[in-house]
């Protein structure tokens, strides 16, 4: 038993032995495979938001929360606004950032190398003006003091396209480029007649202007015809009572004018970061809002910039069957592994055909390198002068049985037993032969001449 028991183990040994330098070899090359051809995704990541108190800042911090829970660390980076972030990406100094419609061509964005995530909100223009102000066109406006915000915010721009197609230029307006906290101070102030936002009516500041007396929301009553000449906006209506039913407040219906926000990064963002804050917007706006129905956003549709092809994916066909089932790094790992299929396809299936032949020679070589000895041994049997036959007789004896001798600590498989077994026949068939021969030539044995 002792004996079966270490021919089991020799052969696991000798295996391992021969496949060794091939494993190492696969195993090398799945690892430079890995790591080479498909890295993993960072664990920090920088998304540029907005200004204090903006929607891009409150939704910012909803991402980075909902993507420390996969263990990436999302570094938020205030901003002035959509034209400020447009400008980070295209400087290669931010990852991913919240940025308006109508703020870049589709030129430009596959110039710079930027995609887009999908669009996620509506962002309405609000124009708030002071109530004592009997505003109900825009080319009113003409003379009064209007905060448009900084540059950087994309809200100048826009609202200057606006004024434009109702024939008033911005400088017929007494304009500043105040923050949107400061702006809002000064209106309640009374130090300017209105103020501009483009915005998610979850921002702090347009929740807080929507309730304040003394202050009222511009009606945007030509909203349909604003869509036609300017297609990257769209028609919405903030509801009668929406803010707030038991005080009716806004106390009509108010008909808005919205780009909306989109989530752009840089074409050479991992795809896995883009399927993982893919899916962290469908959590974040996939429910219902002032502006929208359930699941309209987030979306492939009104974004100029083109979409990733992940985020195609996930918007017709959900998030990857993995990540449903498991945690984000587990998918991601399974989900690289059909490199390390691929290349273990290339190598183990040409190598599969030329280990076992290594196996089998290694185990048979133990055998047949005694054969050299046994050959040597009948080959000085061979034209022996007369006088010498009794000494090499003699000699080849017990050569022959020093062979024998070590043949028989030879420990191979059960399998190859038969070679091993026929070594030491043919052994002892030389042993007989040698004493055939002592006997055919007794002189010689005794050491007197034939």
């Amino acid at each position: 038993m002792s004996k079966i028991l270490a021919f089991s183990r020799f052969s696991v040994r000798d295996f391992l032995a021969t496949a060794g330098p091939t494993l190492l070899l696969v195993g090398a090359f799945c690892a430079l495979a890995y790591w080479l051809v498909d890295p993993a995704p960072p664990r920090q990541v920088s998304l540029s938001t907005g200004q204090d108190n903006s929607a891009y800042e409150e939704f910012g911090k909803k991402y980075a929360a909902t993507l420390a829970k996969h263990g990436i660390k999302v570094t938020l980076q205030p901003s002035l606004g959509s034209q400020e972030n447009l400008q980070r990406l295209n400087a290669g100094k931010t990852d991913i950032a919240f940025v308006q419609s109508g703020s870049t061509e589709h030129d430009d964005a596959e110039r710079h190398g930027l995609i887009s995530l999908g669009s996620l909100f509506t962002e309405p223009v609000w124009l708030f003006m002071r109530e004592d102000k009997a505003v109900t066109e825009l080319t009113q406006l003409k003379g009064l003091k209007i905060n448009l915000g900084p540059e950087g915010t994309g809200v100048p721009g826009l609202f200057r396209q606006l004024l434009s197609v109702n024939g008033v230029e911005a400088k017929e307006l007494t304009v500043s480029d105040l923050q949107n906290t400061p702006a809002t101070v000064e209106l309640l102030e009374g130090r300017i007649d209105g103020l501009v936002f483009s915005s998610a009516p979850e921002a702090p500041l347009i929740q807080m202007l929507l309730q304040t007396p003394g202050i009222k929301l511009f009606d945007f009553s030509q909203a349909e015809a604003y869509t036609r000449r300017l297609p990257f906006l769209t028609h919405v209506v903030l509801p009668r009572g929406i803010v707030d039913l038991g005080q009716n407040i806004p106390a009509q219906d108010y008909h808005l004018i919205a780009p909306t926000a989109t989530l752009v990064a840089r074409e050479d963002l991992h795809p896995a970061l883009v399927d993982l804050f893919v899916q962290a917007a469908a959590g974040i706006h996939g429910g219902t809002g002032w502006f929208q129905q359930q699941g309209q956003f987030p979306s492939a549709r009104y974004t100029e910039i083109p979409v990733a092809p992940e985020a195609l994916k996930f918007y017709k066909d959900g998030a990857p069957v993995l990540q449903r089932y498991m945690s984000f790094w587990l998918a991601n790992f399974f989900d690289r592994m059909w490199v390390l299929v691929v290349a273990l396809g290339a190598l183990i299936l040409p190598l599969s055909r030329v280990v076992p032949p290594l196996y089998v020679w290694r185990i048979r070589s133990r055998v047949y390198r005694w054969y050299g000895q046994l050959r040597t041994v009948e080959q000085a049997l061979e034209d022996v002068p007369p006088e010498q036959r009794a000494q090499v007789y003699a000699a080849q004896l017990k050569r022959l049985d020093q062979i024998e001798e070590m043949v028989n600590q030879i420990s191979i498989p059960l399998s190859f037993a038969d070679g091993l077994y026929g070594l030491r026949s043919h052994i002892n068939f030389v042993r007989k032969r040698i004493l055939s021969l002592m006997g055919e030539h007794p002189a010689a044995e005794a050491g007197e001449p034939a």
